[in-house]
């Protein structure tokens, strides 16, 4: 098994770190010729969704990635990289991948100020810390979209065929269940 991880900007050094404690190797998603080589799930880290969306376009990166997550790549997304597959972002006229119907709001916590840690029930694995940087929130999702956990009455983390979004870094905390639970999926 292998893990791709969009690397154009962002925490992607971080998932590494997580893999590599789970040894999984990985590949470093930067340019187009780097999805010539196979893996197994794709991993859309936190950052800037803004800058990451316009360097997907600029590195032709945009149309074969979402054609691999329409076509059930497994996917695990944090913050920014919900943003990303969020077929709505709410006050934006329009949006990135558009893969899960679910509209995020950007920022929703306040800046960096804003950013908090917490421990949340998360579906099928009980309590999870949970680290929010800047974090969005789902405020609506559709029917067919599973909610996997909420803060605060917000929905934090939803799966969408497969495709898990967080609002949150499973990455900084310790707990390694949510990036098992995605590479359960992978193999």
């Amino acid at each position: 098994m292998k893990i791709g991880i969009l690397a154009v900007q962002g925490a992607f050094v971080e998932q590494e770190a997580v893999l590599k404690q789970l040894h999984v190797p990985w590949k470093e998603i930067r340019c187009l010729k780097d999805l010539d080589d196979h893996f197994d799930g794709l991993i859309l880290p936190g950052g800037e969704s803004t800058v990451q969306g316009k360097l997907l376009k600029e590195l032709d990166l945009f149309q074969p990635l979402l054609e691999m997550i329409q076509h059930d790549i497994p996917v695990l997304a944090t913050c920014a990289g919900m943003i990303l597959l969020s077929e709505k972002i709410n006050g934006q006229p329009s949006a990135h991948f558009k893969t899960i119907p679910m509209d995020v709001k950007r920022n929703a916590y306040g800046r960096q100020l804003g950013s908090f840690h917490t421990t949340a029930e998360y579906k099928d694995l009980g309590n999870v810390p949970m680290t929010f940087i800047r974090a969005p929130y789902v405020i609506k999702a559709d029917s067919r979209v599973t909610i996997l956990s909420s803060v605060n009455h917000h929905i934090t983390a939803v799966q969408y065929r497969n495709q898990t979004a967080l609002s949150f870094h499973p990455e900084l905390d310790k707990d390694l269940r949510i990036h098992q639970d995605f590479l359960g999926r992978c193999s």
